[in-house]
């Protein structure tokens, strides 16, 4: 007694109809975890992006010119963007409460336009609740013409509030192509 050929071909167009939603479900949930991560970094602080309204610094707060931290500055690009990307210093040190400014130097060193994004990280991590940026490059993404080169500021602050063990806090930016848009 065996199955007949409607039947087999019935469960084969429903395994195939399952099989296909469930490959569509992963297709929306690729494009959907750029946004899902943003959000958890958002809310948790991880990897460097700052939850804003943890980092504020009240307009009360003094600078705390009994100690400094040392900040460091770090660049990377993705290998054969042909890009260049360098902060000006590798490190300063800073007064928590402060306001300070760091510029990095980019360059395109190709002959096409170049879009794309930098990604900060904080290190430790633990610091990035307590490194607020105020104004960055990395807020939006950059075009640069062929050949271009920009000086692009980064403005912030350390949060006096950050533990007295931290003597060192590495800002760290990664440059990423844009995603282009498929025609």
């Amino acid at each position: 007694m065996g199955v007949s050929k409607a039947e087999r071909q019935r469960t084969n167009v429903r395994m195939g109809l399952k099989l296909g939603l469930v490959a569509l479900f992963f297709v929306g949930f690729g494009f959907a975890m750029v946004p899902l991560y943003d959000v958890i970094c958002e809310l948790t602080g991880l990897n460097g992006k700052t939850n804003a309204v943890a980092v504020a610094v009240d307009k009360n707060t003094q600078i705390d010119m009994t100690r400094s931290v040392k900040v460091e500055f770090l660049s990377h690009s993705m290998p054969g963007v042909g890009l260049t990307f360098k902060p000006e210093q590798f490190s300063i040190r800073v007064h928590p409460g402060e306001i300070s400014h760091m510029n990095y130097t980019i360059t395109n060193t190709t002959d096409k336009v170049f879009v794309g994004q930098a990604i900060p990280s904080i290190t430790p991590a633990v610091a990035a609740q307590y490194f607020e940026k105020l104004q960055c490059f990395c807020f939006g993404q950059q075009s640069f013409a062929p050949g271009e080169t920009r000086t692009m500021p980064v403005v912030f602050v350390v949060n006096p509030k950050l533990d007295r063990d931290f003597g060192t806090v590495t800002l760290s930016y990664t440059f990423f192509e844009a995603i282009k848009a498929k025609s």
